[in-house]
């Protein structure tokens, strides 16, 4: 065994003592092993396999990270390399993105959603000289691309089912590496650890965007520190807590919250799939729980879906309890009694109905945190309504990410709440929100002149979003200053007020305005299919197909006349005069959605221009 130099052995100690006195830690790493110090649990990361849930403790969980970390170093990755990350969501990930940090290496996270162009992109910007993939179906999706970027040296397999040895090698086998390179050189992830500063690269994540070319944001472990320990001020996770993670580790709203759930001494438990949120929140019975307003929406929709299958008579007790529930929670979220008829109702409300929703959640859950988009209100109203407290943060990937969040005790329903300690926040002439705070990025990887211009002269990060700050410090997002649309008349329309309203209708599953350039605006829908396909059959309306509906006369009046219903205050300017049904909901396959489930409106202008076209062809004929 190779001797420890007695200035690393003194060095190592020193680090070590001043870890443990400092009130919090500086980097990542300390806060990793502070979790396994202050927080021993054997079940701290948690996965199915084989139709069971199986635990990793919060020393093993370390362990491992120390493994991976010596594992990369045998492989020649140093401090300041790029290491990339291509797999969905699992506690492997979050392993190898700890092993990274220990290793001083610089992790690049990629959506196992992205196209080979677009992981090609991302690899050769990046120069990572190591691809860390979920399996070998995974690899052979990008198998080609891999030639285009010389600087990949080394694949590893999570699982290493069908892998060939000379294309890589799987986790296990970079944890033996490690484990016997920690026996020759006990010394070295610490010494690689105590060289870490604040100030040093964490992770480049690149952006997903609506629109151009992804840029990789910089994030420091002072940046992601920062926001860990201020964003955890304001929202309220202890060792009690549960969490299940169901969005992807490679969006930092998600990476974040990981952290977060860690950092508080919480189990968290992985979900399978998308698919499988229902089941799994009935078994792992979660205290906690982080998601985009698509998937809330969703749930609900599931929720009516159940219960229309029952009957006209259960819709209708539905429709009473969540009328009720959300004429209560307003007096709630104003700090108001409320009256006691409604209170009675209420109460009643929630023996016959959301005590059931409250089971469907697994009957412990105690917070929602929607963030990633606008929750309608609405929706904010209903499970606030339901005894379900949701709410709302706001952030961008280049502010790792959190900027503001509400609060249980202080829960605004259609704000973001206030900006978490030491964040700032302002509105600019033009209505955009800027901020500045330790939580802002360095900057954009190999792109100094797009780094200067979301940069204002006095230092202040634009973020692109439009918004309002109320007279008790509440922040509003009305829309994204790109998102900004004009008609030909030269009105500009913000349409995401105007989508969230029209989600109002029951018939709705999505929707997005069009009219950039247009006379009047425009609304393509994607129906929600449950309730129109009832609609129809109750109608006696005769067709074979979701097209034929599509096109019906009497399904678009329905459709004209729910948003005007919805709609009435509307300028003339912004109100929808045509509508556009579509057979198939916006997807991240189909290339309508990011990965963070934002509306790529430039996609959807383009993959259905003929419809577009075809309505305002439409108007012209009938005058409108």
């Amino acid at each position: 065994m190779n001797s420890v130099p007695q200035a690393t052995k003194e060095r190592v100690e020193t680090s070590v003592r001043e870890s443990l006195t400092s009130e919090h830690p500086t980097t990542l790493i300390e806060a990793f092993k502070r979790i396994a110090r202050n927080h021993k649990r054997s079940d701290t990361l948690n996965y199915k396999r084989h139709g069971r849930w199986i635990p990793i403790s919060s020393d093993e969980m370390l362990a491992r990270v120390r493994r991976i970390a010596a594992g990369l170093y045998s492989l020649g990755v140093r401090p300041g390399d790029r290491v990339a990350l291509l797999s969905d969501s699992r506690p492997e990930w979050t392993l190898i993105d700890a092993g990274c940090l220990f290793a001083g290496a610089i992790d690049v996270p990629i959506y196992p959603t992205l196209t080979p162009p677009q992981v090609r992109y991302i690899l050769k910007d990046s120069g990572s000289r190591v691809l860390v993939v979920s399996n070998h179906r995974k690899f052979l999706e990008v198998k080609e691309i891999l030639r285009e970027c010389p600087a990949v040296e080394q694949v590893v397999f999570f699982d290493g089912a069908d892998v060939d040895k000379a294309q890589g090698i799987t986790l296990a086998e970079l944890e033996q590496r490690g484990q016997i390179l920690e026996a020759e050189q006990p010394y070295l992830i610490d010494d690689l650890a105590h060289r870490t500063t604040p100030d040093q690269l964490a992770t480049i994540i690149y952006t997903s965007g609506t629109t151009g070319e992804p840029k990789g944001v910089m994030l420091t472990h002072s940046n992601l520190i920062s926001n860990l320990i201020d964003a955890a001020e304001n929202l309220s996770f202890d060792e009690k807590d549960i969490a299940l993670s169901v969005l992807p580790l490679s969006h930092i709203f998600e990476r974040q919250a990981m952290y977060m759930y860690l950092y508080q001494g919480m189990a968290v438990y992985y979900a399978e799939s998308l698919e499988t949120i229902g089941p799994n929140l009935r078994e792992v019975r979660p205290t906690v729980l982080v998601g985009v307003p698509r998937i809330f929406e969703k749930i609900y929709d599931r929720i009516k879906e159940r219960v229309a299958a029952k009957g006209r008579v259960n819709m209708a007790l539905l429709s009473w309890a969540v009328s009720v529930g959300k004429a209560f929670a307003r007096f709630e979220v104003n700090k108001k009694k409320a009256p006691l008829a409604l209170a009675l109702k209420h109460k009643l409300a929630t023996k016959l109905v959301f005590s059931k929703w409250r089971e469907a959640f697994g009957g412990r859950m105690r917070l929602l945190v929607s963030g990633g988009a606008a929750l309608p209100e609405e929706l904010g109203y209903i499970y606030l309504g339901a005894g379900i407290p949701i709410i709302q943060g706001y952030g961008l990937t280049e502010t790792s990410p959190v900027i503001t969040t509400g609060r249980v005790e202080d829960n605004r329903i259609g704000s973001v709440g206030k900006p978490i300690p030491r964040v700032e926040i302002r509105i600019a002439a033009d209505g955009e929100i800027e901020t500045r705070g330790p939580n802002v990025m360095r900057g954009y990887y190999n792109k100094p002149e797009e780094t200067r211009a979301v940069f204002t002269e006095d230092g202040w990060f634009k973020t692109g979003d439009i918004g309002t700050i109320d007279d008790d410090g509440f922040l509003r997002i009305t829309d994204r200053k790109k998102e900004l649309f004009k008609t030909s008349g030269g009105k500009y329309i913000s349409p995401q007020p105007i989508e969230q309203t029209i989600k109002g209708s029951r018939f709705v599953s999505q929707v997005v305005l069009i009219g950039d350039g247009r006379r009047f605006p425009a609304a393509l829908i994607v129906p929600n299919w449950q309730q129109i396909e009832s609609y129809a059959q109750m109608k006696g309306i005769k067709v074979t197909s979701r097209a034929e509906l599509c096109r019906h006369e009497r399904i678009i009046d329905l459709f004209e006349r729910q948003i005007a219903g919805l709609t009435p205050d509307l300028a003339q300017y912004e109100r929808v005069k045509k509508v556009g049904l579509l057979e198939d909901e916006f997807t991240i396959e189909g290339g309508e959605l990011t990965p963070t489930l934002k509306v790529k409106r430039r996609v959807i202008d383009e993959k259905y221009r003929s419809v577009i076209d075809q309505l305002y062809d439409e108007a012209k004929e009938s005058g409108k």
